[in-house]
């Protein structure tokens, strides 16, 4: 028997610092709610046609499906240039944004011209030609970023070609295509909302624009699958000792109690890995999460399982401190579950609510949950509702661990209370997500937004 003796004179400090624990585990319960609701990121604009009201328009004509331009005059000089933006700016939230022209006709000269612009951008020049804009041209072949002088960049392009101008935000770079083919990248050196613009020069140059209503002739999946590949080898390049690797992975089977799966990860790694020392300064101690591993994994059995009444009857018999307070976070936690077992048995579970979890309503907390539950009856299909998250295996987690917690609190030679809230391993992937957050806000909030569940998820498959 575990003696519980010091855990019962809990000071009221200790008592306090169990309370937040029990709470730190609602809050997760609660965002169970938010992730059955939530959209991955909000929904950007995308450029879809031509802006015939932002556009030179005395020098070129738009088709009426806003997806071709012609040049109808007759260049005397550099201000009468034929452009015309998107009439939305390229999407950031993403690896990669890119469209693409068919040259129709080439015109006298050829002087046609793709790249992004800025919304301060003077619609009587070509891209490049001035400040906040980039344009590579097809009468010479050149780049041109924010002035008159073009560098060497690529080949001409000129009628039946298709061009293509992109922004890889992972390496904050423009890139330009020829038939299917990158011509090259430059530095992406401006800021703020950036608009796919085309820009005709000579007369009857005509363009046809693609901004993905059909297919491109360049392979854009392909060039973001070369792309994450980058990134993961950047990331394999950095070495890790073998036994820090371990001792993560162990550390994440002693905190969450799976002793039987630890055990196998202990007789494996004998013959291949040498022994473990992983210093306290580094953020481990090992001792305090060994603490109570056999009752922690029978518990965590029970939780999953379904088995709440179970799972009560020991936290009685073992640590009746846990469940002493009847209306604490981790006793509704574990009165909700009971309640989303019985689900499929109406009596049952209308009478268990009207008992154990009335006495929850109009608590602050507790409400919100509270009625999420008791909505799950109302639904003839509860699993495919609002609150189908609940029936979800996730949900049975958050309650085992709410108790792995509360019991590893217990104990009484603990020296790092945060050991209680997570595995080493939850605390180097929250760092991972604050790292990738940070370096987005330093890119302007540009590219692809960091989704660990997202990242996982691949991981798996």
């Amino acid at each position: 028997m575990t003696n519980n003796s010091s855990a019962n004179s809990d000071s009221n400090g200790t008592n306090i610092h169990n309370q937040d624990l029990g709470w730190y585990f609602l809050e997760l319960a609660r965002l169970g709610a938010s992730r059955a609701t939530h959209l991955e990121d909000t929904e950007e604009q995308l450029p879809s046609e031509l802006n015939t009201i932002n556009s030179s328009g005395g020098f070129l004509l738009v088709s009426t499906d806003k997806l071709s331009v012609k040049y109808t005059s007759v260049n005397l000089h550099g201000h009468d240039v034929g452009v015309v933006q998107a009439n939305n700016p390229a999407p950031v939230k993403r690896l990669v944004y890119y469209f693409e022209i068919f040259v129709k006709d080439a015109g006298a000269k050829g002087q046609i011209a793709i790249g992004f612009t800025t919304d301060t951008f003077k619609m009587r020049r070509q891209p490049g030609w001035e400040a906040n804009s980039c344009g590579y041209h097809g009468d010479d072949g050149m780049l041109y970023r924010g002035q008159g002088k073009g560098e060497t960049f690529g080949p001409t392009f000129t009628a039946n070609d298709i061009v293509g101008a992109g922004i890889n935000y992972a390496s904050q770079e423009f890139f330009f295509t020829k038939n299917g083919a990158v011509v090259g990248a430059v530095y992406k050196d401006m800021k703020g909302p950036l608009f796919p613009t085309i820009a005709v020069h000579s007369q009857n140059e005509e363009v046809q624009v693609n901004f993905g209503q059909k297919s491109f002739a360049f392979d854009v999946k392909e060039f973001e699958k070369q792309e994450r590949m980058k990134q993961q080898t950047t990331i394999e390049k950095i070495s890790l000792p073998p036994n820090v690797s371990y001792g993560i992975v162990r550390s994440y089977l002693l905190y969450y109690g799976y002793e039987d799966t630890l055990n196998t990860f202990d007789v494996a790694s004998k013959t291949t890995v040498p022994p473990v020392y992983m210093a306290q300064e580094n953020g481990f101690n090992e001792q305090d999460i060994v603490y109570a591993l056999n009752r922690r994994k029978t518990l965590r059995k029970l939780i999953k399982s379904g088995e709440i009444d179970s799972a009560f009857g020991k936290l009685h018999d073992w640590y009746p401190q846990i469940v002493q307070d009847d209306k604490s976070a981790t006793c509704f936690l574990l009165h909700c579950q009971k309640f989303i077992e019985l689900v499929g048995a109406l009596e049952e579970a209308v009478k268990y609510g009207r008992i154990k979890l009335a006495k929850f309503f109009g608590l602050a907390g507790f409400d919100d949950l509270v009625q999420d539950c008791v909505a799950l009856l109302a639904y003839e299909q509860p699993q495919e509702s609002s609150v189908g998250y609940l029936l979800e295996e996730s949900q049975r987690e958050v309650v085992a661990d709410t108790v792995n917690a509360m019991i590893l609190s217990t104990n009484p030679n603990l020296k790092d209370s945060h050991a209680c809230l997570q595995s080493c391993l939850e605390r180097l992937l929250r760092q991972l997500t604050a790292c990738c957050l940070e370096r987005r806000s330093l890119n302007g909030d540009q590219g692809e937004a960091f989704h660990l569940n997202k990242e996982l998820d691949i991981g798996k498959n």
